[in-house]
């Protein structure tokens, strides 16, 4: 064999002892006389262990995997329930001792296996081995009598939701459901999962539906920040300078000396700082000692005795202890959560729901036992919800059908005190498994609507129009009209029901960006935040039911006085009883004129055009006599064409005159016009008028 392969087998050896050896590495954190009595598991990888135990001993010592020393350390708090206080706890910080054992390997050749490292001699080896996983960290305490409350944060896997919805089940648990069939009977079970490396025996366990900010700290790591170097090269002239020589002349005489500084006070720098070397010296002299440095959590102040804090728990509803620290050092842990839960409803085995800063904590009444390397599902509530099995049309890209056909979902509303976190949901009705979906977080109060299976017995076709609507007045100044519009676009949802039942069906309709919804059907949901909104349809058995949603958004325009908009826009405006009433009276006087001048330029456009319409005439009239003027056999035509040509004349010359006539007019009229506009300001419109869903 060769010694490459020699190498690989061994090292195969090697990995095989090292997953023995993680398998029973034992618990992450461990202390003698400190028992685990509460977990609090987040939904952020990160859970909040309390031990509680007496302690008669000096000192306290904790075994900590050296991975989680950081955590464990950031987060510890300690509480003297009774007797002498905390000192001081202390650890060990790794030093690189210059062995190079830590070091990388050299790479070697293709050829060349690495030599595999020495194999440990006998049962101490393996101990140590297993020791240098953990870290020990000391707990120094004044006196042997305590009564010990130690906090700590360490990962820990999330607690996972799932729930499940029975449709139509709207009496209690075990009873005949009522004829009301919106109702829904709704379980929610967490899922725990323990690698902590410990049992969990009898601990009180709770389940937070939140996810305070965590991170990992590496305060067992020495921390030295990098410094400039400042290095002494001496004076070194690079270059040898050319010699000059100059002529002997007379000497001057020397520059007087200078004048000496004061000199500085012993163990002074001159600005009143004392030298650190001597600052040392002093400290000597007093008889006192450098010190290695260790890192302390400082002590808490004592608080009252175990059994007290007992007795003024409500239920055991805390998520950790109630520190009163005194320095801003203090190890931090999650804040406490005291609360009055109320009984369960349905089943004493319910967890008590409380609302908490915004995130919501089930409470599990009983001691829970789960063993390391396991998980367990608890029952965190059971309820009646409203609730009811519809339909919901909401293409969705995964699901090519969906573009023509609706989901069968489930709609329930959570009316409990608690967020329900998101998670998978199975629902059922009169005995039967239905579907699965999958819930989104659910705040007090909300609404869900979750898919569940596609109906193909429901077909749903859809058509889009768009319009320009309305006139309002938006601004008038400086004589300037602008006007506002609604740009309408209609979408219709043509709902075919092949079935013998009706089907109520939701709408999940996209919302087109700036618009509002216009008479929406009564039950009409917008919900802003998702950019849509569910409008519902009552579709009768093998019938087809049409749903317009009409959605406007305001557009404005600058407009002509004379225009016909002009005229919508403020004739709605003089009778909306909202509208001011000087600027009312200013535009009142103004189409007054308008009304007189409207038609006088109407008539004036009708003529001029008839004017011009005639003069071309005349002109082809004129063309045909000069065509036929030496034709002796066409006198009647010619006396036709010169009548002809006569009356044209005869009416070009009344329009001409009815034309000078009008033009005056309308000059006049126009400047009076011209003088009332120029004084109506009017910067606010009017709220548009919205129809009541």
């Amino acid at each position: 064999m060769r010694r490459y392969d020699v190498a690989r087998a061994g090292s195969g050896l090697l990995l095989a002892l090292t997953l023995l050896a993680g398998c029973a590495r034992g618990p992450d954190v461990d202390a003698s006389g400190l028992a685990l009595r509460r977990v609090v598991i987040y939904r952020n990888g990160v859970a909040y262990f309390e031990r509680r135990g007496l302690i008669d001993a000096d000192q306290v010592t904790f075994r900590v995997r050296k991975e989680k020393v950081g955590d464990f350390l950031a987060t510890l708090a300690v509480i003297e329930a009774g007797g002498s206080s905390v000192r001081s706890a202390s650890f060990p910080v790794e030093v690189d001792d210059g062995s190079g054992e830590d070091e990388a390997p050299d790479e070697l050749g293709p050829d060349v296996a690495p030599t595999p490292p020495p194999k440990a001699k006998g049962a101490a080896a393996g101990e140590k081995k297993r020791d240098d996983e953990h870290e020990k960290v000391k707990l120094t305490l004044d006196g042997r009598e305590h009564d010990l409350v130690v906090g700590y944060v360490a990962e820990t896997p999330v607690w996972r939701p799932s729930y499940r919805l029975v449709m139509g089940a709207g009496g209690a648990q075990g009873t005949a459901p009522r004829a009301d069939a919106k109702q829904a009977h709704l379980q929610a079970w967490g899922i725990v999962q323990n690698l902590s490396g410990e049992d969990w025996k009898g601990v009180k366990l709770s389940l937070v539906a939140g996810a305070p900010l965590a991170f990992q700290a590496t305060l067992d790591q020495a921390a030295i920040p990098p410094r400039p170097v400042v290095s002494d090269q001496g004076e070194v002239i690079a270059s040898v300078p050319t010699s000059e020589t100059t002529l002997a002349t007379e000497a001057a005489p020397p520059p007087p000396p200078p004048v000496a500084p004061a000199p500085a006070a012993p163990g002074d720098d001159g600005e009143g700082y004392a030298f650190a070397d001597e600052a040392e010296l002093e400290m000597e002299k007093g008889g006192g000692k450098r010190r290695s440095a260790v890192a302390t959590v400082p002590a808490a102040k004592p608080m009252p005795r175990l059994a007290d804090r007992e007795d003024a728990r409500v239920g055991g509803q805390h998520a950790g202890p109630q520190l009163k620290r005194s320095a801003p050092a203090a190890a931090h842990a999650p804040p406490p959560m005291a609360m009055n839960p109320s009984p369960p409803r349905n089943m004493s085995a319910l967890a008590a729901v409380a609302m908490e800063a915004g995130t919501t904590r089930y409470d599990i009444p009983f001691p829970v036992d789960i063993p390391d390397k396991s998980a367990t599902m608890v029952l965190l509530l059971a309820r009646q919800v409203p609730g009811e099995s519809i339909f919901l049309f909401a293409p969705d890209g995964g699901v090519p059908a969906s573009s023509s056909h609706p989901f069968r979902v489930a709609r329930f509303t959570n009316d409990t005190k608690g967020l329900l976190e998101r998670g998978p949901i199975a629902v059922f009705e009169n005995g039967a498994f239905l579907g699965q979906g999958m819930v989104e977080p659910l705040p007090p109060g909300a609404t869900t609507t979750v898919p569940f299976a596609l109906e193909r017995g429901l077909a749903v076709d859809t058509t889009r129009e768009e319009s320009a609507e309305g006139a309002r007045i938006a601004k008038i100044e400086a004589g300037a009209l602008e006007i506002e519009r609604d740009w309408v676009t209609h979408t219709k949802y043509a709902v075919r029901n092949g079935g013998d039942l009706a089907a109520r069906t939701l709408v999940k309709h996209p919302r087109l960006h700036g618009t509002r919804l216009h008479a929406p059907p009564k039950g009409t949901e917008d919900n802003v935040g998702t950019g849509s909104a569910l409008v519902p349809v009552d579709v009768p058995r093998r019938g087809t039911a049409v749903l317009d949603v009409d959605e406007r958004r305001l557009f404005r325009q600058q407009i002509d006085w004379l225009d016909q908009l002009a005229d919508d826009a403020v004739q709605g405006y003089l009778k909306d009883p909202r509208a001011d009433a000087a600027v009312a009276k200013q535009l009142g006087q103004a189409w007054d004129i308008r009304g007189k001048l409207r038609p006088a330029i109407d008539e004036r456009d009708r003529i001029l055009a008839e004017q011009q319409r005639l003069e071309q005439q005349s002109h082809e009239l004129r063309q045909n006599l000069r065509a036929i003027e030496k034709n002796k056999t066409a006198d009647e035509l010619r006396r036709d064409l010169t009548d002809r040509l006569a009356k044209a004349s005869a009416r070009l010359d009344e329009i001409t005159k009815r034309v000078i006539v009008l033009e005056m007019q309308i000059n006049e009229q126009q400047i009076r016009f011209r003088d009332l506009t120029n004084e109506i300001k009017l910067l606010a419109p009017l709220a548009p008028v919205r129809a009541a869903p």
